[in-house]
């Protein structure tokens, strides 16, 4: 779209001006197809000022997720180096699964204002509210890795790597309950789902798709009274908005230095793991079903399983498929 194109130019200008000319040669569309692309940016919240004789200017942005805010930004990576910016849809790993389908590219990154069916862990739903948070999914195809072992511990990997970037953007550092949510003062910020597609007539892998929510913007409110007791927003512990494009392109970094990183850097990102992970060191209910049995998570093995020890004094190895997780207080 040439709207997202002149917002990658002006981006990519480090805030001086660009000659309506000099975009439209770039672009190979006339100045008047550039004037109209601007007028409509500025509708839609743009502010991108212009003058004779100097050009257009990005002077500030509105809280929106498209293509031009995060295209200069993720140049040269994989992850995000195709990117499909929706005002609402299903759920972003569904919406991955059927451009995986139609032989979508490795590094495909598909982001959303909204999700009508968002999903968890286990079937669980994940609100998704409009404009309220970043729900993203990103397609990998780690053919040169396929041990289902390795790959099913991708989703710890997606752990730190949001951990990471909600550091890198806001300056908190959420906790990792284990095994896929981040936590911010003993409630949930971020959900995370990955899950691997195989061949049919193999068997092996031929994709991953890890798909992120992260609270940015909601109130008690949007909660409601049940969720507003165990979600957080990066706006409710900061104090103050967090543009979701930033912190996109922080996420999308994030995620393309833990690939570049898989699996050779595990120890790395097995150590931070641990080091966030909030889980160990509690008594935790182990859930499956209506089952509830009591646990005291003692630590996270070699392969990000949990260990725990059980009230007859015996030691279980829990991984992610089994069983969730619970805190006997709470959330945590």
């Amino acid at each position: 779209m040439l709207q997202d194109e002149i917002l990658t130019l002006l981006r990519s200008g480090g805030g001086a001006y660009l000659s309506g000319e000099a975009m439209s040669r770039k672009l190979g569309v006339s100045r008047a197809a550039v004037w109209k692309a601007v007028d409509a940016l500025r509708r839609e919240g743009y502010a991108i000022s212009s003058g004779s004789n100097r050009g257009y200017r990005l002077e500030s942005a509105p809280d929106t997720l498209r293509a031009g805010e995060l295209s200069q930004a993720l140049a040269g990576r994989l992850v995000g180096s195709n990117l499909a910016c929706l005002e609402t849809v299903d759920s972003t790993n569904n919406e991955i699964k059927r451009r995986a389908a139609n032989g979508a590219p490795e590094g495909l990154a598909v982001l959303t204002d909204e999700q009508t069916g968002g999903r968890g862990r286990r079937g669980n739903a994940f609100q998704s509210l409009k404009g309220k948070g970043l729900y993203c999914s990103i397609l990998l195809r780690p053919r040169l890795v396929l041990d289902l072992d390795k790959l099913s511990t991708l989703t710890a990997w997606v752990a730190v790597a949001a951990s990471r970037a909600v550091e890198a953007c806001c300056g908190l550092r959420p906790g990792i309950k284990w095994t896929n949510d981040l936590v911010l003062g003993g409630r949930k910020l971020c959900g995370i789902l990955t899950e691997l597609e195989l061949e049919a007539e193999t068997g092996e892998p031929s994709a991953v798709i890890a798909g992120i929510g992260i609270n940015v913007g909601q109130t008690d409110g949007d909660f409601g009274p049940a969720l507003s007791r165990v979600a957080t927003s990066l706006e409710q512990e900061l104090g103050s908005p967090v543009r979701r494009a930033d912190l996109a392109v922080c996420l999308l970094r994030a995620l393309d230095d833990m690939y570049a990183a898989f699996p050779a850097a595990k120890a790395d990102y097995l150590a931070e793991y641990r080091a966030r992970c909030v889980t160990t060191g509690h008594e935790v209910y182990l859930v499956r079903g209506e089952e509830r049995l009591p646990a005291f998570a003692e630590s996270v093995d070699e392969d990000f399983a949990l260990l725990c020890r059980m009230p007859d004094g015996s030691r279980r190895r829990v991984t992610a498929g089994e069983v969730s997780v619970r805190g006997l207080m709470g959330y945590v």
